[in-house]
């Protein structure tokens, strides 16, 4: 059985003097929508967790 591991979109904000985040996402779509909705000093971070071995 070969699980694909799946991918984690993180949505964070800069507030100084540090980045908080704002959404933690499966949907990249939804993730780069709320990105573009909030505008300046955005990031989106995938996170692709490896899969185990056996």
């Amino acid at each position: 059985m070969t699980d694909k591991p799946a991918t984690t979109y993180v949505v964070s904000v800069f507030e100084k003097p540090h980045w908080r985040t704002v959404l933690t996402t499966k949907d990249k779509v939804k993730a780069l929508a709320m990105a573009k909705e909030i505008g300046d000093k955005v990031r989106v971070e995938e996170i692709t967790p490896k899969p185990k071995r056996r």
